[in-house]
């Protein structure tokens, strides 16, 4: 499969604008990305969002999609990365030419600041911390099985922190566009735990949308399309809060999701191979626990990989180089197809005073859930068909 065509508005507190709006800035931007090429080209669509709608006509509606397949899906964090795995599929099944995947989420006028849904009813096992608390506990987890001090951890997450914020400074379509200092983001309020503000990512509406085709036609739509080399979902069992095994110093759902994606992709070293990522920095020691997670650090080592730079923009393997989660907000439906938008403009050489030099591989991960209990969806992508 072929990526030719995207398209993705600013994130950020779009008071005047509707999710219609917004969904409709991103497709149209989409497809004024391919010459010559009409929405009408269009054979069907996939919609992630979380709660920003039910069903296919909330994409139909307000782009007056005339009686066309519209497929609305949700899975937790990873929603806009599912729209774009089925919308893949669909095209390599040889069921539809050309179809595109849209992400959209409304969030602030909601007032909520993570998934928009209620809990449903369960058994009484499943914990009713909120994120911020859940993703704390991977603090003294890491610190204690590695051997990591408590202040030392703290100048790794707030590294993470600095260096998102540096990179979304670069990015007209990050929420938050400033340089945050080292010591303001040390010393900013408690949320849980060890994690202060500038440890989570904020909240915030967005869309993006992408074109997708069959990888022998792309040249018919683009001449720099980028090529699909590996979509991997796995969905965990959800036991870690039950499992005296889970410690908290690892996503074993990413870990399996890597390995699956990099089978496809055929990658043996991340390390080299992969030429930059977009991961799920949901808060910072997320970010940390990830790069062990997808082989870009050795266990144990990853927090001296973040102080010596190794994922800064100009380091050896550059992650969020758009800014990610900590810069844009997650709108939980655009999260992943932003991400993806990302590797769009690396790839082809359009991302500004961010862009790399010769990105070859791109990784996207989404993770959705919590600690021991979540979805982790990973795509690989390249400017080369093979």
């Amino acid at each position: 499969m072929a990526i030719v065509g995207m398209g993705c508005t600013p994130f950020g507190e779009h008071w005047d604008s509707s999710v219609d709006d917004l969904m409709v800035d991103a497709v149209q931007e989409c497809v004024g990305s391919v010459p010559d090429f009409t929405r009408e080209s269009v054979d069907a669509y996939w919609l992630g969002t979380m709660g920003s709608g039910s069903s296919g006509m909330t994409l139909s509606r307000p782009l007056k999609i005339d009686h066309k397949p519209v497929t609305r899906v949700e899975n937790f964090c990873a929603t806009g990365s599912e729209a774009f795995r089925n919308a893949c599929y669909a095209v390599a099944s040889g069921a539809y030419d050309c179809v595109m995947a849209v992400g959209a989420e409304k969030l602030k006028d909601s007032g909520f600041s993570g998934l928009v849904l209620p809990a449903l009813p369960g058994d009484g096992t499943e914990s009713d911390l909120t994120a911020p608390a859940l993703f704390s506990l991977l603090v003294p987890a890491y610190s204690q099985a590695y051997g990591v001090d408590e202040d030392v951890m703290k100048r790794v997450m707030t590294r993470i922190a600095y260096k998102n914020h540096a990179n979304g400074a670069k990015n007209e379509r990050a929420q938050f566009r400033k340089v945050v200092s080292e010591e303001t983001i040390a010393c900013s309020p408690l949320v849980a735990g060890p994690l202060g503000i500038f440890d989570c990512s904020g909240v915030a509406d967005g869309a993006a949308a992408a074109l997708i085709v069959r990888a022998e036609d792309a040249h018919r739509y683009s001449d720099n399309p980028i090529y699909v080399k590996a979509l991997s979902l796995i969905a965990g069992p959800g036991q870690g809060s039950q499992d005296p095994r889970y410690d908290f110093t690892s996503f074993t759902e990413v870990v399996a999701c890597a390995k699956d994606a990099y089978a496809q992709a055929g990658v043996t070293d991340p390390r080299t191979q992969i030429s930059m990522a977009e991961v799920h920095d949901c808060f910072t020691p997320t970010e940390l626990v990830l790069m062990e997670d997808l082989g870009f650090s050795e266990r144990g080592a990853g927090w001296q990989d973040v102080l010596d730079g190794h994922f800064d923009l100009d380091g050896r393997l550059p992650v969020n180089p758009d800014g990610g989660l900590k810069s844009f907000g997650h709108p939980i439906g655009a999260s992943g197809l932003r991400m993806l938008f990302e590797m769009w403009l690396q790839l082809r050489g359009e991302a500004g005073e961010r862009q790399l030099e010769n990105p070859r591989l791109g990784l996207t991960q989404n993770l959705g859930g919590q600690p021991g209990a979540c979805v982790s969806f990973i795509s690989i992508v390249g400017r080369e068909p093979n």
